[in-house]
């Protein structure tokens, strides 16, 4: 089921935004994804999968549609994941230069590498 387009966002400009903030590769995400240190890091729910692990995994989903195919809910999840990913990289402190802090890999979750700016 698709969803009605929304006219009130620019989905080009979500477009852009969101293969500039997901700086990964679908394997490499896939291959974070898969390693203990990404499910080891992120707010979880009743023991389960991370918020963080879980956004990994739907932004894989995004990422293998051809763009033709994507729906307003997936343009409503790739704005969600370029805010969070802009207002985390803002935060970090000294972890900024630790690939293994939980600030790291919580943006790996995200299909953001900090390495590459």
């Amino acid at each position: 089921m698709t969803a009605k387009h929304d006219e009130t966002h620019d989905d080009a400009k979500t477009w852009g935004e969101f293969n500039a903030v997901v700086n990964m590769t679908a394997t490499a995400l896939r291959t974070h994804l898969d390693g203990e240190a990404s499910k080891s890091v992120g707010q979880k729910t009743d023991g389960g999968e991370s918020t963080g692990h879980a956004e990994g995994r739907r932004i894989l989903e995004i990422k293998d549609k051809k763009k033709a195919d994507l729906t307003e809910d997936d343009y409503a999840h790739m704005r969600k994941v370029v805010s969070y990913v802009r207002r985390h990289s803002a935060q970090g402190g000294k972890s900024r230069t630790d690939p293994h802090s939980a600030w790291w890999l919580s943006l790996m979750n995200w299909g953001h590498d900090p390495s590459k700016g």
